[in-house]
């Protein structure tokens, strides 16, 4: 397959081009407000520098929109050496009643090949001995989602609120599979879906599914209607929330390929506010909207007038949980496009990506 051969290639060179680095500068953490269960709290964002996603470091390359696995050291770090990079970003705040915690570790938290058990298992014991942390929150490939591995989990945390978020991305198969390159199906997700949910009963376990607005080979209506129709289908088998993820165009994918060869545009804000106001209208389940690079040359845009605007308009929508009310004169050029976007579409179906 072409477009997977692509994308390994591509990545493979990325990484060898990715220069040497100090552990401890691959540690970050920042401090916002965020939706929490219980509402708009304090929220604790952590990276920790583990080997980086199995599924980025195989054959396939990984996702072809993702850059993530550059800001991995790609090698196994020493479990003392991990929970003191952890401890020195977490003592770096002070913590309200109600604080939540969001740890990122460029791949899954749930594979012990990225994150061994032994420092797992620290810093979850660290964090059940703080009064202030009410939600732990997670990022994990279905795969690694085991009941058993989920109990140990509680037995450290209690009744703490753990979320397992996971990059579905599209409930479309070939969008998955062809487009993104994900190497999971529908059947993995639900599967992970109803383990969570068959934990309910004892622990207070939650799941978000992140799904992406517009990946490659992919117009901007057809943006849209993906992204509605997969926050449709996680509502109904059950997934806890919702994070949308428009697309920013990373360093060393396939999807930065095709961006600089003018075969790919990131969304329209005016996209995300459709399926922002789409979305709260037709369902229940919170659902967030990620502004990261908005208004830049490589992520999401609209005109340089309504750009920052709609951008706060967003991230209040995302604490509220409101519609979003905006107008601007690019708005119509916006409107053309999706009117527009089928007229020239070939009716081919796509067989190979040409290796440009």
């Amino acid at each position: 397959m072409e477009i997977q051969q692509l994308n390994y290639e591509i990545r493979s060179k990325a990484i060898e081009r990715v220069p040497k680095r100090d552990i401890e500068r691959l540690s970050v953490s920042w401090f916002n407000k965020d939706l929490s269960y219980s509402g708009v709290s304090d929220t604790m964002y952590m990276i920790l520098p583990t080997p980086g996603c199995s599924w980025a470091l195989g054959n396939s390359g990984g996702c072809t929109m993702c850059s993530y696995i550059s800001d991995s050291p790609m090698v196994k770090i020493n479990s003392n050496k991990l929970f003191e990079l952890f401890k020195e970003e977490f003592e770096k705040y002070e913590l309200t009643d109600y604080t939540v915690i969001k740890i990122f570790v460029s791949g899954s938290f749930l594979n012990p090949l990225e994150l061994d058990i032994e420092s797992r298992d620290k810093i979850l014991k660290y964090l059940s001995e703080n009064e202030h942390i009410k939600e732990i929150v997670v990022e994990s490939r279905p795969e690694y989602i085991k009941k058993d591995d989920l109990e140990d989990i509680f037995s450290i945390i209690g009744d703490k609120l753990f979320e397992i978020s996971i990059g579905l991305e599209s409930a479309d198969d070939f969008t998955r599979d062809i487009k993104i390159n994900k190497g999971f199906t529908k059947k993995d997700f639900e599967e992970g879906i109803s383990i969570v949910k068959g934990l309910k009963n004892k622990h207070d376990i939650k799941s978000k599914a992140y799904i992406l607005v517009k990946p490659i080979l992919t117009n901007e209506k057809e943006a849209i209607d993906d992204a509605i129709k997969t926050a449709i289908y996680c509502d109904k088998i059950g997934v806890d929330r919702l994070s949308f993820t428009p697309v920013t165009v990373h360093r060393g994918t396939l999807l930065e390929f095709l961006w600089k060869r003018k075969a790919y545009q990131p969304s329209w804000i005016w996209s995300c506010v459709e399926i922002i106001n789409n979305i709260r209208e037709n369902i229940t389940i919170p659902s967030l909207m990620d502004t990261s690079g908005f208004g830049s040359r490589r992520g999401p845009y609209n005109c340089k007038k309504c750009n920052k605007d709609l951008k706060h308009l967003i991230i209040d929508s995302n604490l509220k949980q409101s519609q979003i009310e905006y107008e601007c004169n690019c708005k119509n050029e916006w409107h053309g496009i999706i009117e527009s976007a089928d007229l020239n579409k070939s009716k081919t179906f796509i067989k190979h990506l040409p290796l440009i």
